[in-house]
């Protein structure tokens, strides 16, 4: 039992970490691609210096793939201890009584977010890819505003965006506080890390559909 215990412990504190590190990631993406609604010019400068870095493109990219494979495979390991623990404890389930909804359904809206990411990879990882190593055209330092508003001129794919971006608000507002809670942060920094938490869980996901539907309002 106690081997069992650790093990899960461990399990939590490892998607945890895996879930601060694509918080953090969110956070940087966010940053460059707000740049895009202001100014075409910087966000073609972040995004080639993105493109041409050799440290992100061969060894923090890698990094990410692994982290967000990682953090949701660890998500449907835990998601199963869990039902069966909570089958073993409770003779009847009494839902909210136990936990919120968002909380026992984790991964419902993780995997909406795995969804979203395949199309995100596909408008944008795989076009860059095709460019650079399969093409192989020339590189132009101006195409990255370009292509991305190119993408958001679709209405579907903006309502796709925005759904996706939706769930991803969802799943931050209990994985924020959660995450910092499997790191042994429940102390008395713990409402500063909530309140924190719900304004990253709400203001992240609202600006990147921001993003989306100013630029289908703006091709």
């Amino acid at each position: 039992m106690g081997v069992l215990l650790s093990s899960t412990i461990l399990r939590k504190v490892a998607m945890a970490l895996s879930g601060l590190f694509l918080i953090l990631f969110l956070l940087q993406h966010f940053a460059i691609n707000i740049t895009s609604v202001f100014s075409e010019e910087i966000f073609n400068q972040f995004s080639h210096f993105m493109g041409i870095n050799p440290i992100v493109q061969f060894l923090l990219q890698p990094i990410l793939i692994f982290g967000v494979i990682f953090h949701f495979v660890m998500g449907f390991v835990l998601d199963i201890q869990n039902r069966r623990a909570r089958g073993t404890r409770y003779a009847v389930y009494k839902g909210n009584a136990n936990a919120s909804w968002v909380s026992r359904n984790m991964l419902i809206s993780g995997a909406t977010i795995l969804a979203f990411l395949a199309l995100h990879f596909y408008d944008f990882w795989v076009p860059e890819i095709n460019y650079k190593y399969i093409e192989v055209l020339p590189e132009d330092p101006n195409r990255y505003y370009e292509e991305l508003v190119h993408k958001f001129e679709d209405l579907t794919r903006v309502i796709l965006y925005v759904i996706s971006f939706f769930f991803l608000a969802l799943h931050l507002s209990h994985g924020f506080s959660s995450s910092f809670q499997s790191m042994g942060f429940n102390n008395k920094y713990k409402p500063v890390l909530n309140s924190l938490g719900k304004v990253y869980a709400i203001g992240i996901p609202a600006g990147f559909a921001f993003i989306a539907i100013f630029h289908f309002l703006n091709h």
